[in-house]
């Protein structure tokens, strides 16, 4: 009983999320309604209560129910009523209350290349996909990297350089490619000073020296080596020396007490 109540419930959260506003959990179906199961998923995992969830629970609810809400064909999935679901057309009308501002995320690797030549559709959608809020595009980027960086877009200066943006729901909007003049990023991560990488190439020479190459023997003078012929560490010979001492002192002691009185 508490199973299937709980699987009426995933029912009805598909339900909203696929058919009514999968825009409020950062999710584009494409033109037929469907969205990724890989996306569906890790929106899902997301909301508190629902972290739980996978491809497995998704099945479970497809046989359980008499009238699942959604259908799958392949790794996609959507919702079977959906007249209230705004899905972006390719050649769809261009927003006209566009906002000032829209925001998305790269990759933090992707950052330098980024700024230098701009921002191109990422993954398997075809268009970029921009967030009227911060929160939003930040959710969406860590589902592909840990540390996103954001970019605001400024619309007109995009719109200037050519760029079309469309609605895909409240709160996500699409466009082309970004120029690097349509946003801002940002600043670059300082390279490394001087005096650190003159440091690397002295630790990299140093070891250099120290593992000579696989076949090859370096002749060392002025080091202790054991009885094997091994060299000694640094403690090791330490260790030897303060045996040495005590060893002379010893002598020392000994030789006075053999020395006669007079």
């Amino acid at each position: 009983m508490q199973q299937s109540r709980a699987l009426r419930k995933l029912a009805k959260l598909m339900d909203y999320v696929l058919g009514r506003r999968p825009d409020e959990f950062g999710l584009v179906p494409d033109e037929s309604g469907y969205v990724r199961i890989k996306d569906l998923l890790k929106a899902l995992n997301e909301e508190e209560g629902w972290r739980h969830i996978r491809r497995s629970g998704i099945n479970e609810m497809l046989l359980s129910l008499p009238e699942p809400p959604v259908e799958i064909s392949g790794n996609l999935i959507r919702a079977k009523e959906r007249g209230r679901l705004m899905v972006p057309e390719p050649d769809g009308a261009p927003v006209e209350d566009l906002p000032a501002l829209l925001f998305t995320c790269v990759r933090k690797k992707a950052h330098p290349v980024v700024v230098e030549k701009g921002v191109a559709p990422m993954g398997q959608h075809p268009r970029v996909i921009l967030s009227s809020s911060q929160e939003t595009a930040m959710r969406i980027g860590r589902r592909f990297d840990a540390a996103p960086v954001l970019l605001t877009v400024q619309t007109a200066k995009a719109r200037e350089a050519g760029v079309g943006f469309h609605r895909a729901g409240e709160t996500l909007f699409l466009s082309g490619a970004l120029p690097p003049e349509s946003f801002t990023a940002p600043p670059l991560p300082k390279a490394k000073p001087e005096a650190e990488k003159a440091r690397k190439d002295r630790t990299e020479t140093t070891v250099s020296e120290r593992d000579p190459m696989p076949g090859s023997f370096v002749l060392e003078f002025g080091r202790e080596r054991d009885k094997g012929g091994d060299r000694l560490s640094r403690r090791d010979r330490k260790r030897k020396d303060m045996a040495k001492d005590k060893e002379k002192k010893q002598a020392r002691r000994q030789k006075q007490k053999n020395l006669p009185d007079f």
